[in-house]
C-alpha cells in the first residue's frame, strides 16, 4: 500500500507540475523524483521476497568458515557462499556473512546470536540447538605421512606414537568420532582452528596425520603436503550435510520455511550445478543425489 501512495503522490505532483510558476517547478520536480524513487526502494523487498517464504523483515545472519573449497578468505569465494547467494535470491531475504572459527560458528548458533551456517553435520549434542536442511553427502578421509607406516586407519591406532590433528569442533561419521574420541583421551590429538595450521605441523612431522574431506584435497594437490602423504578412507558411509539453523532465533516454523527453500535448490538442480563449478559432474552427481 505505501508504493500505491507514493506512486500516487508522484502522478499528482507531475499533473500539477504544468500549473505552477518557473520558480516552483525544479523545487517539485526533484520532490516527484525522490518520491518515485523512495517507493522503488520500499517496493524491492516486496516484490523479492518468495510468497509464503521465510520471514525477510529483518537481516538474517550466516556464519562461514574458511575450509577448502567450501570458502576461501583469499578469493572470497566457495561452494558455501554460492550456496548463501543461492539461499538469499531464492527467499528474497538478506544474508549477512560473517567469517568465524567453526567452534565460535556452533557457540553463536546455540546461543541464538548467529542465524545460519552451512555444510554441518547433526549429533546428538547439536540436535538441542540446532536444525537442519540437508543439500550433500560426503566421506572423511584419513591424510596420513607416508613415512608413518600407516596403510589403514587400525595402523594409526596402534602406534602409541602418533599424533592426529583435527580442527576444533569438527565431529565426524559415528565410527570415527569414537575413534578420534578414544585418541583424544590418549593425549594423541592436537586441535586446531582451521586446516592451515594443520598442514603446516602435518608437513613438519609434528603431526602423523589428519583428517580431510573432498573439498580439501585440492588444497593438498601441488604443494610439499602432498609428497609426504598419502589418503585413506575411513570406514564410515557417507554423512549428510546441510544448511545449520538456530533453533534460539528461527523459530519451527521458519526452519520449515528455509527446509523448503533447500529441497527447492537440490530438486531445479541449482545445487548440483554450484558443486559442478568445483568438482567433476560424477562427483558433484554423487554428493547431492543421497
Amino acid at each position: 500500500m505505501a508504493c500505491l501512495s507514493f506512486s500516487s503522490a508522484a502522478s499528482f505532483l507531475s499533473l500539477r507540475l504544468a500549473t505552477f510558476s518557473a520558480p516552483f517547478v525544479a523545487p517539485l520536480r526533484r520532490c516527484r523524483l525522490w518520491l518515485s524513487a523512495y517507493a522503488l526502494m520500499l517496493a524491492l523487498p516486496i516484490a523479492n521476497a518468495a510468497p509464503n517464504g521465510p520471514d525477510c523483515s529483518r537481516p538474517l545472519t550466516l556464519g562461514l568458515h574458511i575450509h577448502g573449497l567450501l570458502y576461501s578468505s583469499q578469493t572470497g569465494a566457495g561452494i558455501d557462499k554460492d550456496v548463501t547467494d543461492a539461499m538469499a535470491q531464492r527467499s528474497g531475504c538478506t544474508i549477512n556473512t560473517t567469517v568465524l572459527p567453526r567452534a565460535r560458528i556452533w557457540q553463536l548458533i546455540e546461543s541464538g546470536a548467529l542465524d545460519f551456517s552451512l555444510s554441518g553435520i547433526a549429533t546428538p549434542e547439536r540436535d538441542r540447538f540446532a536444525a537442519f536442511a540437508w543439500y550433500f553427502s560426503n566421506k572423511y578421509y584419513l591424510l596420513v605421512r607416508q613415512d608413518s607406516g600407516v596403510e589403514k586407519v587400525a595402523d594409526f591406532e596402534s602406534k602409541p606414537a602418533l599424533q592426529l590433528g583435527v580442527i576444533r569442533s569438527f565431529r565426524y561419521g559415528a565410527r570415527t568420532n569414537q575413534w578420534v574420541d578414544q585418541l583424544a583421551e590418549a593425549g594423541r590429538v592436537s586441535y586446531a582452528s582451521d586446516l592451515e595450521p594443520l598442514y603446516q605441523v602435518l608437513q613438519l612431522g609434528r603431526i602423523h596425520g589428519m583428517i580431510i574431506e573432498p573439498f580439501d584435497m585440492m588444497d593438498v594437490q601441488g604443494t610439499p603436503v602432498k609428497s609426504v602423504t598419502r589418503i585413506i578412507e575411513l570406514d564410515d558411509p557417507a554423512i549428510p550435510h546441510g544448511l545449520i539453523m538456530s533453533k534460539k532465533s528461527l523459530s519451527v516454523a521458519e526452519q520449515a520455511k528455509w527446509r523448503v527453500v533447500i529441497d527447492g535448490m537440490r530438486q531445479d538442480g541449482t545445487i548440483q550445478r554450484i558443486f559442478e563449478k568445483y568438482f567433476s559432474p560424477e562427483l558433484a552427481r554423487s554428493m547431492v543425489n543421497f
